[in-house]
């Protein structure tokens, strides 16, 4: 099958170091399902209250439910950026939080830690965020952008279902499969659903774009995220009040298709 990229659709070739993600993907798969499958109450909520980034700006139509955690952040593991930014939850302060999340990531992730150490140790911590993100059946979430110019988002296919379970971004509609990457400019307007009677699992990887230098990019994320973090601390930086689509973002893809996403708002 041809693929055919865009400003905002990337070639996954482009990016070698996500290789080392797509070896294992298979994996990290099985740590997902293997603490999908095991994990106690308390785990679970560790992940959900702990360890899932809450956003207060991306909302959805109806009820239906998407639920992420993860174990790096802003190029920290959990525990190294709950301590930095001393956290504290409603049922945890920032230490305990920090001691159970280290945990947790040492007993159900393992191969992803390690991944993502060696990407980071041979790519100058080019990876910023890494985290599981699961479409519950049904789910329809709102255009929306994410205000992250400094990075792109890899979406590693971990749980597809078969049937309508998709990215529209602009005017594509592009569909997740399992073991490939799908890299978006999340700049531009987008609305993701699943419209199956199953979940949908990926593992989500925000990285450094490659072609602005370096240190500019650092010195962009941490303004950004100290921005993030005084309004809400439990967005890990990844979420803010600037992920609001605005009208402009429609001129990224062009004025035709301009009624079709009022629609989606």
């Amino acid at each position: 099958m041809i693929k055919t990229y865009s400003e905002y659709n990337l070639d996954p070739q482009t990016f070698p170091f996500l290789k080392s993600f797509q070896d294992n993907w298979q994996e990290i798969r099985d740590e997902f399902i293997k603490f999908r499958e095991h994990s106690s109450e308390e785990e679970l909520s560790l992940t959900s209250n702990v360890m899932g980034p809450k956003t207060k700006t991306i909302k959805t139509k109806g009820d239906k439910r998407y639920s992420a955690f993860g174990i790096l952040f802003q190029g920290d593991f959990i525990e190294e950026y709950i301590q930095k930014y001393q956290i504290d939850y409603p049922d945890y302060g920032s230490a305990i939080a920090a001691t159970k999340a280290l945990e947790l990531r040492n007993k159900y992730f393992p191969t992803l830690a390690e991944v993502i150490t060696q990407v980071n140790s041979r790519n100058n911590n080019i990876a910023r965020n890494v985290y599981f993100g699961t479409f519950h059946p049904g789910l329809d979430i709102k255009l929306h952008v994410n205000y992250n110019p400094h990075m792109n988002r890899g979406y590693l296919g971990l749980i597809v279902p078969k049937g309508d379970v998709a990215m529209q971004i602009c005017h594509e509609k592009l569909y997740w499969r399992e073991g490939e990457f799908m890299i978006l400019d999340h700049s531009y307007p987008h609305c993701p659903h699943n419209y199956t009677d199953f979940d949908r699992t990926v593992l989500i990887v925000d990285f450094f774009k490659t072609d602005q230098p370096r240190d500019a990019v650092r010195q962009f994320e941490q303004k950004l995220v100290s921005q993030r973090m005084q309004d809400n601390p439990y967005s890990l930086g990844v979420f803010g009040k600037s992920d609001r689509v605005k009208r402009e973002d429609f001129i990224k893809y062009g004025l035709a298709h301009q009624l079709e996403w009022d629609q989606g708002l």
